[in-house]
């Protein structure tokens, strides 16, 4: 099967959209305003965060990396991790493998 994901949507919208679910993985988009709070607690998959626009910084126990669009970051199964010091609108397409909850 072939699926055309469509982009994260314009505007405010909602923080979380998920945009595409198999049983192998997921796609969403992940917005976060100037100066918010990222309320994200460690997911049960493995993640890959791609940053198409915003600066902020992607913090967990041990590490602290400024993340801009064109950032790829992956984040294991388990880990603590947020985004902080959100200086502009993040715009992040999250992907899951497998899909979202599919551990839990």
């Amino acid at each position: 099967m072939i699926e055309l994901v469509p982009p994260p949507a314009d505007g405010p919208g909602p923080d979380w959209a998920e945009l595409h679910r198999s049983a192998d993985l997921s796609i969403g988009s992940y917005v976060l305003p100037a100066g918010g709070t990222d309320p994200q607690s460690p997911h049960t998959e493995d993640e890959v965060y791609v940053v198409l626009a915003g600066r902020a910084r992607l913090a967990g126990p041990d590490v602290s990396i400024p993340v801009t669009a064109g950032s790829v970051v992956f984040v294991a199964a388990g880990e603590e991790h947020r985004f902080v010091d959100i200086e502009e609108e993040l715009r992040v397409v999250v992907v899951f493998g497998p899909a979202e909850h599919t551990r839990s």
